[in-house]
Parts: structure tokens; C-alpha cells; sequence
């Protein structure tokens, strides 16, 4: 949001209020062409790492500093495991000691579009993880194909509770939105056979190219076309 603001500006576009609540927009009938970088996508970034991390892998994030991660998302991924470190202009991750179960909740900074791949890895990590979701409130679409895949895993209200670690195998499973079928493939990287996910447009149309940087990173992954 604040990227796009940013370029409306310089383009001419009146906007006040960027880092608070509110944005105050001043509209014209003209805006500027120009050249404007495109941030890299630190929720595609978070959907990398921890595809990565529950397959025990490392990756390297090209361009995307550790900077490009809020303080608190990079406290809740050390938490789980997860060390993000500075290398070569971009971020490398790993997760050395494996998975480890945690409390923690969803809010602007920890971000609730990474909720359910967080509890897709989370499947792999020893003990009683719980996620409250305080964002949005009905972000548990993910949690019965998850349990198909052989997940303990269960919605109360908003708190997800996660046990520890579960043994994946593969499934035929259906995902209804974007964060969802993310969470499914995530968990079906760590699932023993093949897993055939329905509703894979969700995630073609809120990722551009996540599922060519898996294969580069080593998935074996298959799309179909109905």
C-alpha cells in the first residue's frame, strides 16, 4: 500500500497520511509516467521460507533484505525455528534445529496472510503450537484439508492449536482461498506421496510465480488445467 501511494505521488497524485490510518488522496486528472521499482513481496517471501524450512531446506532470497521483514514476523519465525540472516544483498534462511511449537498471535506487523502457511509448518514441530487470529477472524479454511493430509489440527473461535509433530501423507484436498491453497502446498511438500490440491487458480491469481521458484528450488509439481 505504501509502495503504491509512493508512486501515485510522484506522479502528482495529492497523498497525505502514508504510516497512519488514514490516507487523504487530492485527485487529478493527469498523473505522471515514470519509472518505479516494485517491492519484493514479503507475504511470497514468508510462503518461500517456510516451504523451505518444512522440508528441512535452506533458500536465498535475491534482493529481499532481512530489512524487508517486520521485527515482529522475524521474532515469530526465530520462535518457530526459523533464522533469517543477511547474504549477498538478499536474506538466507534456515531452520537448523528443525521445527519448534509456538505461541503467538496474528496482528498487522505478524501479518495474517502468513497464518496458515505458519500453521502448515507448525505440523512438523514437537509439542502444542496456538495461534490466536486476531485479524481476520474467519482465516481457518485451511484447517480441515490440513487434517485430510493427516494434520492435528483444530479451530476454537479464533485460536488455532496445532500438535505435533504429524506424519503427512498425501491426499486429495480442496482450497477455497489464496492463503489456504498456499498452506496445502506448503504441507504437501513435507507429505509422503502425491498430493492433488483443487482451487490452485487461487494461488496463480495472488502469487505470480511461486510455483516455478518451488520447482527451481526442487518440487516436483504438476498443474492441470480443467
Amino acid at each position: 500500500m505504501l509502495a503504491t501511494a509512493s508512486m501515485l505521488a510522484e506522479g502528482g497524485v495529492g497523498i497525505t497520511g502514508e504510516g497512519t490510518t488514514a490516507l487523504h488522496v487530492t485527485g487529478t486528472n493527469h498523473i505522471t509516467g515514470g519509472s518505479f521499482p516494485v517491492p519484493p513481496d514479503r507475504l511470497e517471501a514468508t510462503t518461500l521460507i517456510l516451504a523451505a524450512a518444512i522440508t528441512g531446506g535452506t533458500v536465498h532470497l535475491d534482493n529481499f533484505p532481512v530489512s524487508g521483514f517486520t521485527a515482529a514476523l522475524v521474532a515469530t519465525l526465530a520462535d518457530a525455528g526459523i533464522e533469517l540472516a543477511p547474504a549477498n544483498g538478499g536474506t538466507l534462511t534456515q531452520c537448523p534445529a528443525g521445527p519448534r511449537s509456538v505461541q503467538t498471535a496474528t496482528t498487522s506487523a505478524t501479518c495474517t496472510d502468513i497464518q496458515p502457511q505458519l500453521t502448515a509448518f507448525l505440523t512438523q514441530a514437537p509439542g502444542t503450537s496456538r495461534i490466536e487470529e486476531r485479524i481476520y477472524t474467519s482465516r481457518a479454511t485451511h484447517v480441515d484439508p490440513l487434517r485430510a493430509l493427516g494434520a492435528d489440527v483444530t479451530a476454537d473461535g479464533p485460536t488455532i492449536t496445532v500438535h505435533g509433530p504429524s506424519p503427512l501423507t498425501a491426499a486429495h484436498v480442496d482450497s477455497q482461498d489464496i492463503r489456504a491453497v498456499a498452506a496445502l502446498v506448503t504441507a504437501a511438500l513435507a507429505a509422503e506421496g502425491t498430493t492433488t490440491i483443487q482451487g490452485i487458480y487461487h494461488l496463480q491469481r495472488g502469487y505470480g510465480s511461486l510455483l516455478p521458484k518451488l520447482a527451481t528450488l526442487g518440487a516436483e509439481l504438476t498443474v492441470t488445467q480443467k
